[in-house]
């Protein structure tokens, strides 16, 4: 017999799939946080407070194993920040994002 319907377990992975990691996912997010105020430089406790954030919005529900994990791998991708905007900043944090896949 053929299947009309696509198996719900092949539409779950697909979605999983194509879904980036959880700490490209922070970056995402930090990234757009650190938007909202583009033309200012980054400094460490600007960045510090919307990395909390984004991890809290991104990790939150998530069991603490793939929390600690996801966190790791986000600060290990983290370019310098070194004399440059937000808007920068938020910039190759996306390409560092899509390092992570």
């Amino acid at each position: 017999m053929e299947r009309t319907q696509p198996d719900p377990v092949d539409v779950g992975l697909r979605v999983l799939l194509e879904q980036p990691s959880y700490a490209a996912q922070v970056l995402i997010t930090l990234a757009r946080l650190l938007e909202m105020d583009y033309q200012q430089p980054v400094n460490g406790l600007a960045l510090e407070r919307a990395m909390d954030i984004a991890a809290d919005t991104v990790l939150r529900p998530l069991p603490d194993v793939v929390t600690r994990d996801s966190l790791t791998r986000a600060y290990a991708a983290m370019p310098p920040t070194a004399g440059i905007s937000r808007g920068e900043y938020a910039l190759r944090l996306r390409a560092a994002a899509k390092e992570l896949g």
